[in-house]
């Protein structure tokens, strides 16, 4: 066809040579490239300039935003919180002093445990320039640099529970000694600042800091503390025109009023000698926040593992770091050789036995709490009609009367299905020492190995048979403490026995001061799953670790189940149950009992949890939890009005979400 042409063939050999000119040319132009341009091109971007590259990003932003933060006006922060929250409420010092309250009655703090700071007066070599410096709260920074040294001198005396040779920790005084805990972690200070907003000062607040760790009664032995609050508050009442006190007691500080409350009445050497008359002079009313009354579980499996439900999930995540010499850390026999010196820990014991607590096949909670159920956000601090309906028909019925459990099937059997070993035929016999050269001493390498078989083959512990638990397991420990607290309850309160100050501490031993123009207070958060019952397992580890744990693979199987991780939850404020915190205000002390011959008034005042909204509110001012509710404004503002001299019948009597009153009726307490 005409219109088809055939293309002329390429020239290969033309090709061919242009190509091999285009090729020589290159090589003789790398001739003249630098050296060190080739080795610039040949360097690539490392992981290790990548890391470089973010932790100089990261701490530049960080500075940038500090120096933004503290060149921006005042006001901003505040005006940022309102655009997202909404207009802020008034703390309730300002908004009670709009109301026209005024200072009245002077104020009385006692801390709690581990909340108040401890300082060194004197130390070993390790401790070299840490005079007067905070061992205890602040930054904490001494337990960083030197470990080992810093737990030596916060451990006691094994033998006496008192200070070791050569080493004097102090408490903290003033209110500095338990404003913060750490840097920005509040405790008392957000109370102490609403305070201040109605005229309150340092001579009308007085900080009743003492040495958390000892004993109540050592307190006093060594240095004199008990003698001291009682001398500041005549001091106080003194100097502001006879007007009565009002105490506020945290956590373990409302065992320690209760102490100090038989301990001032009772003549000397060991009492205060103020006479029967003292507190009904000098006290308007005790405020007790979240008070471990009864006890607390949770000192069970800190005091039996170094445990709790935390510590518990940590484990789960690094098995065995903490437990085994990993560049010497071995954590846990540290603390646990630390805290088994602390005698304090012993006066949260839970008290009552299965009385209180509940037995094999029962207990007072039952199966009425939710713990899957979430905490509704509520601003009102009389509102109980939001409290959400749970439905709990399709609950599982939890036997909280077993506190320890080994196995989470020996946990939900019934009691008839449960194969046990006696334990005390375990402890009649000959003590087998472990001879394994541990580097760190516990109580638990002193007790052999068919021993420790003998605790798991018991099986359950009620709160009847915790305390033969850790006798056995913890015989010196045991020993001091039962020389200074008492866990039973009371046959006659009239025998001269209980006068003795071990009772003091324990509510279902002794009797509340003949005062009956005086206010007893309850105050606690409730809504939050709390530590109530543990499944425990017996390690495979090596001998010189500690031989229990708490079994964090025992579930419960559903979202609302109380079973997770190993831990029973019931209600409570994240750290004390309702049935501990609450009990005697509903039952015990309710009227002219044994327990509260002159009627003292008693009020219940109840915190629903609420978690903040959003990051802006910090720890929330709604919040329920064990230290969080400090800064719950509800809390403060009754706090405020009864200091400013209002009585519990005009705060509304009782207050209460919770199911206490009807456990009350569950549990057989002679009155």
């Amino acid at each position: 066809m005409s219109f088809l042409r055939r293309r002329k063939g390429t020239d290969s050999s033309k090709s061919q040579n242009l190509r091999c000119s285009i090729v020589k040319e290159d090589e003789k132009n790398n001739l003249y490239e630098s050296p060190r341009k080739e080795s610039y091109n040949s360097k690539k971007w490392s992981c290790w300039d990548s890391c470089c590259w973010f932790i100089g990003f990261v701490c530049s932003v960080w500075w940038f935003l500090l120096l933004l933060y503290n060149t921006m006006p005042a006001s901003i922060p505040q005006y940022v919180t309102e655009a997202i929250t909404g207009p802020l409420t008034d703390p309730p010092g300002v908004k009670l002093r709009k109301e026209g309250l005024t200072v009245n009655h002077p104020v009385v703090f006692v801390p709690g445990i581990v909340t108040g700071g401890l300082e060194l007066w004197e130390g070993h070599q390790c401790a070299e320039g840490l005079f007067r410096k905070r061992l205890w709260g602040g930054s904490f920074g001494e337990l960083y640099k030197r470990p080992l040294c810093w737990a030596q001198h916060m451990s006691l005396d094994n033998e006496t529970g008192l200070d070791p040779p050569g080493i004097r920790v102090r408490p903290v005084s003033g209110l500095v000694a338990a404003d913060y805990f750490a840097a920005g972690y509040f405790v008392w200070a957000v109370l102490i600042a609403n305070l201040a907003q109605i005229g309150y000062e340092e001579k009308t607040m007085y900080m009743a800091a003492y040495d958390w760790r000892l004993s109540f009664q050592n307190t006093e032995v060594r240095d004199q503390t008990l003698s001291r609050i009682k001398s500041n508050i005549e001091l106080m009442v003194a100097t502001n025109g006879g007007k009565k006190v009002v105490v506020i007691p945290h956590s373990m500080g409302v065992l320690y009023f209760l102490h100090f409350m038989k301990w001032v009445e009772a003549p000397p050497p060991t009492g205060g000698g103020g006479g029967s008359e003292w507190c009904a002079k000098h006290i308007k009313a005790v405020m007790n926040i979240g008070g471990p009354f009864l006890g607390v579980p949770k000192s069970v499996s800190g005091l039996f593992s170094v445990e709790a439900r935390d510590i518990a999930i940590a484990r789960t995540f690094a098995p065995g770091f903490l437990d085994k010499d990993v560049f010497g850390l071995q954590t846990f026999q540290h603390l646990m050789r630390m805290t088994r010196t602390w005698d304090s820990t012993m006066s949260m014991i839970p008290k009552g036995g299965e009385t209180i607590w509940g037995g094999l096949d029962w207990s007072p909670e039952g199966s009425s709490f939710n713990c899957g159920a979430k905490t509704l956000r509520n601003n009102s601090i009389n509102n109980t009609d939001q409290i959400p309906n749970i439905n709990l028909a399709n609950m599982k019925n939890v036997n909280y009367g077993r506190i320890i459990s080994f196995g989470k099937d020996v946990a939900e059997a019934h009691s008839s299905k449960i194969e046990r070993v006696d334990l005390l035929d375990s402890m009649k016999a000959d003590m087998l020492a472990n001879l394994t050269n541990c580097d760190i001493w516990i109580e638990y390498h002193d007790i052999g190995d068919h021993r420790i078989k003998a605790v798991a083959d018991y099986k359950v512990y009620t709160a009847g048979s915790i305390l033969d638990l850790l006798h056995f397991v913890s015989p010196k420990l045991m020993a001091r403490g039962g020389a200074h607290f008492s866990y039973g309850i009371a046959d006659n309160l009239d025998d001269p026995n209980y006068q003795h100050y071990k009772y003091w501490s324990n509510p279902l031993e002794t009797k509340l001061p003949d005062a009956p123009d005086m206010e007893i207070y309850s105050m606690y958060g409730v809504g939050i799953p709390t530590e109530r019952a543990y499944v425990y397992k017996v390690t495979t580890a090596t001998d010189c670790s500690i031989p229990f744990q708490i079994d964090t693979s025992a579930e419960g199987g559903s979202e609302d189940s109380c079973l997770k991780g190993g831990v029973f939850s019931a209600d409570g404020d994240e750290t004390v149950p309702v049935l501990s915190a609450g009990l005697m205000a509903a039952k015990g002390w309710r009227g002219k009992t044994r327990f509260n011959p002159s009627g003292i008034p008693t009020y219940i005042r109840e915190y629903s949890h609420a978690p903040p909204a959003n990051l802006l509110e910090g720890r929330g001012t709604q919040s329920g939890a064990h230290v969080d509710i400090m800064g719950n404004f509800a809390l403060i503002e009754d706090v405020i009005r009864v200091a400013a001299g209002a009585t519990g019948k005009e705060l509304g009597g009782d207050h209460v979400y919770s199911d206490i009153f009807k456990w009350a009726e569950r549990i057989n307490l002679q009155l």
